[in-house]
């Protein structure tokens, strides 16, 4: 069944009454809901008709569970151990330990940015929508034009980065079992690696679509999952300890630029990339808005509680790994990349107790690629139901048998294999996918912030995740962010640049740039309308779920 729009404001208010019956036969079974969750369920999807579209996804996702798949698409420990490579390269453990801090408390400002506009326009088309509301009509549409690629895009180009990263980290833990010293097993060959890459996307789509209804359960065990693997490595790590432990001055002020080349300053900032990777989810959970029974209120408070939660997992994951830290110069010299399975070898003596220390990581890995896997789709699904992407008609389609937009999913896969074959001409691939994915989102979500400060804030006024003056604040952080991180993240990693090395993620984004400029100019200037607005009819149903609250 696919979306469509509503013409007039009486059309969105007949369309809730039309709907009604539908969700209600869905969902309403006795025994499985409480009359104020159907009554949550109800507002939602009325506020949702009054935004001009008709709830085609089935809101099965409680305010833990929209939590713990924000966290599962952080998947910080994860994360930040797939990209350990570029702090350590960019200055060691002063970089690991306070670039992380210090950048979560950036990305909270975010998280809390996008949630107070969230709460007042809680739709799967998340900033690309929230932007076209809020800016001045004439500017609204190429702005939310702009801001909906960079947001897709964004999206599909962190789901590649996870399943490759996770790809190149498998190579790097079966290589803690050696052939001879030095020397690991597998060679890591690039179609070895791509073969690998492959196998992960396609379980993560499978996962995705035929399992849906059992996502929020995956993403409840993952908490699970992921506390016991991550208190088992700190445990491990410094209980065995086997090359000794560095102090505590070393773990928390020792600063080496030296490896990257780059001068003491730039050479930090360049290593943020750890930090800022393993955050740049922070805005993806949007996407799952008509999932959620209350997304109002919901999706804002888990954004912020996640960031929250992630920082301290962070430092407690990282704080032990620095402590046992090998030689910072052998690991720069890592051609895998992927320090994290040496660290952990080396300090608890044996492959055999390694390999089953970065296990977990490595569960964890394809669950955060299944939660991004998820929430790509509904990006794309959400962008081509407002006719944006080429051939829209067809991604834009919902499957009602597995409650999925599986044309989207299915356009976000090849896209993602497709980009992933740029590993066999280059190297440092991995850096254009980590680079360009979180470049666009951070524009992504940087577009409905200044649209906000630029119009004086007046809408989030009415949400029901209103900061006051805090929430200025939090807007100027996440934008001097933002117009940090485009130039910041395009770098290379070494001021000695060879092709092999080159950070591609520039060709990426303006591949990016190019193609739908292009596709503005030919189709989007005469046909693109943006997303049906009903500026009225939202504010009548945001004030009765409010008066509901």
């Amino acid at each position: 069944m696919s979306s469509y729009r509503y013409g007039t404001q009486s059309d969105a208010y007949q369309a809730e009454n039309d709907m009604i019956p539908r969700n209600m036969e869905k969902e309403t079974k006795p025994g499985h809901h409480h009359l104020g969750e159907e009554t949550s369920r109800t507002d939602a999807d009325d506020l949702l008709a009054a935004m001009g579209y008709k709830s085609e996804l089935v809101r099965s996702r409680s305010t833990l569970q929209v939590a713990f798949m924000s966290f599962v698409l952080a998947a910080v420990p994860y994360g930040l151990a797939t990209t350990l490579y570029y702090p350590i390269v960019g200055g060691g453990p002063t970089n690991i330990i306070w670039g992380w801090l210090a950048v979560s408390l950036i990305i909270l400002c975010v998280a809390a940015s996008l949630g107070e506009i969230t709460s007042v326009y809680p739709t799967s088309g998340g900033v690309y929508y929230q932007t076209f509301m809020i800016t001045p009509p004439s500017y609204r549409k190429i702005a939310s034009w702009i801001c909906g690629w960079c947001f897709v895009v964004g999206n599909i180009t962190i789901t590649l980065s996870v399943q490759f990263a996770t790809a190149l980290f498998f190579v790097a833990c079966v290589n803690v079992f050696e052939s001879s010293p030095g020397v690991g097993i597998l060679a890591g060959e690039p179609y070895q690696v791509y073969l690998i890459f492959l196998g992960i996307t396609l379980i993560c789509n499978a996962v995705s679509a035929f399992g849906n209804r059992w996502l929020p359960w995956l993403d409840t065990f993952a908490i699970f999952w992921t506390f016991a693997g991550v208190i088992a490595i700190i445990v491990c790590v410094l209980a065995i300890a086997k090359n000794g432990r560095h102090s505590a001055h070393y773990v928390f002020t020792e600063f080496d630029p030296s490896n990257s080349g780059w001068v003491p300053g730039w050479s930090f900032m360049v290593g943020l990339l750890h930090a800022a990777y393993a955050t740049s989810s922070t805005g993806m959970i949007v996407s799952m808005c008509e999932e959620v029974r209350e997304p109002a209120t919901q999706v804002p408070k888990a954004m912020v509680a996640t960031v929250v939660l992630n920082t301290i997992c962070g430092l407690v994951f990282l704080i032990p790994l620095v402590f046992v830290l090998p030689d910072q110069a052998s690991l720069a010299a890592l051609l895998s990349g992927q320090p994290t399975p040496v660290i952990i070898k080396e300090a608890v003596g044996s492959s055999g107790a390694a390999i089953g220390l970065l296990i977990p990581l490595l569960v964890l890995g394809l669950l955060c690629g299944i939660g991004c896997t998820t929430a790509a789709s509904r990006a794309t699904w959400a962008f081509a139901r407002d006719g944006a992407i080429p051939g829209y008609k067809w991604w834009r389609e919902v499957n009602t048998k597995l409650d999925v937009p599986l044309n989207a999913m299915m356009l976000s896969m090849v896209v993602q294999l497709a980009l992933g074959l740029i590993y066999f001409g280059a190297a440092a691939a991995f850096n254009a996918f980590s680079g360009v994915g979180v470049i666009c989102l951070t524009l992504a979500y940087a577009a409905p912030i200044l649209s906000s400060v630029l119009t004086g804030r007046r809408q989030v006024k009415n949400g029901l995740f209103h900061l006051g003056s805090l929430g200025m604040f939090c807007n100027v952080v996440a934008l001097a962010w933002s117009a940090l991180a485009t130039p910041l993240f395009c770098m290379p990693t070494f001021r000695a640049v060879t092709a092999e090395t080159m950070n591609y993620a520039s060709v990426v984004l303006a591949a990016v740039v190019v193609i739908s400029t292009i596709w503005y100019f030919v189709w989007g200037k005469k046909n693109y309308e943006g997303p049906p607005t009903h500026e009225d009819a939202i504010l009548e149903a945001r004030r009765a779920s409010m008066a509901s609250h």
